[in-house]
């Protein structure tokens, strides 16, 4: 098994998408997952300008990438968040955002999403991956006293949000891929569980495991793989590292990334607490194929020095399944 190597572009937003594509190859990866961000994949154009999608391959093709998913995260999140503000203004485009009116992001965001599934088609890609922001997390606490019947609530709001659009994927046969993470409608295997249940198992619906959500949170990252086999639609290949120190907490302390504070920080792949051996052998267990997307995020490192340095990683970590029992060769031939 080989699986392709590719490199999430939500952090290079900042560079032309030519201008990375021509940094990935060069670094050695496979392939782009190509964020609805900066000049990297615009859905509108997609769906309106005749050869914008055409030109969008024919620059892959250039440096002998491919696109195994694109990545709507940033408008995914506004769909059901339960506070909409200045945070999502700033990661909202001028049209989505409009006056501002909380369900009216929400309704825009929600239709964006629609549109993405079919301009993912569109691009010959299957998977979508995001964000489906929460009704509930700013509930996690359970204080102010939260009772049970308001976290069933926000499940169910959850579902009125997203169940017509993961209609609208699954009439393009495109999936959606949730990645599990603080913020969102699951964050852990509980979570994921109440979340599958939510939508009645929607086949248009699984997630985008990355271990780095996992790690801090403390729960076992090959516990998620082994608990959701059959819903695991992409795999980012991402590090964190958890410190505590005694006097921080795996809250964050309302700490920046980057700031020595914390409790805990994402890394670049291969300097924190990641076991990718025990990682592959489980992705290998349930017959992952696709791709290992490295989501570069590290505020002490320079990010081509680690995107170059993650790709190699992944390439080294990464192997194929034993087709028979290592003892196999020992066994005596029939009939000696």
């Amino acid at each position: 098994m080989s699986r392709p190597i590719t490199l999430f572009t939500g952090q290079w937003a900042d560079l032309p998408l030519e201008t990375l594509a021509q940094k990935a190859a060069s670094w050695g990866y496979d392939g782009l997952e190509i964020a609805c961000s900066g000049d990297h994949f615009d859905v509108e154009r997609a769906l309106n300008e005749d050869g914008y999608v055409q030109a969008q391959r024919d620059l892959l093709d250039r440096y002998g990438l491919k696109c195994f998913a694109i990545s709507n995260h940033l408008v995914g999140q506004c769909v059901a968040d339960a506070l909409i503000d200045a945070r999502h203004r700033e990661i909202l485009p001028d049209r989505l955002w409009g006056d501002g009116d909380p369900e009216g992001v929400r309704r825009r965001a929600a239709d964006e999403m629609k549109r993405t599934a079919e301009a993912a088609k569109r691009f010959g890609v299957s998977v979508v991956t995001g964000f489906t922001g929460s009704p509930v997390w700013h509930m996690l606490y359970r204080f102010p006293p939260t009772s049970d019947a308001m976290i069933a609530a926000g499940y169910r709001e959850f579902a009125d949000r997203w169940l017509p659009i993961l209609d609208a994927f699954e009439t393009q046969g495109v999936r959606f891929a949730l990645e599990v993470h603080p913020t969102e409608i699951a964050f852990d295997i509980v979570t994921a569980d109440m979340a599958l249940d939510a939508v009645g198992g929607h086949g248009a619906f699984g997630f985008n495991f990355d271990p780095s959500h996992f790690i801090p949170q403390m729960f076992d990252p090959v516990a998620f793989i082994e608990r959701f086999p059959g819903r695991i639609f992409h795999v980012h290949v991402k590090d964190s590292r958890v410190h505590l120190d005694g006097r921080n907490s795996i809250l964050g302390s309302h700490l920046n990334f980057g700031d020595a504070r914390r409790a805990w920080d994402f890394v670049s792949l291969g300097h924190g607490d990641l076991d990718i051996d025990r990682l592959i052998r489980a992705l290998n267990r349930i017959g992952y194929a696709g791709p290992l997307s490295v989501e570069w995020e590290d505020s002490g490192m320079d990010r081509e020095h680690g995107a170059a340095e993650a790709v190699e990683f992944v390439r080294k970590a990464d192997f194929t399944p034993s087709a028979v029992a290592f003892d196999a060769a020992f066994a005596k031939q029939q009939g000696r």
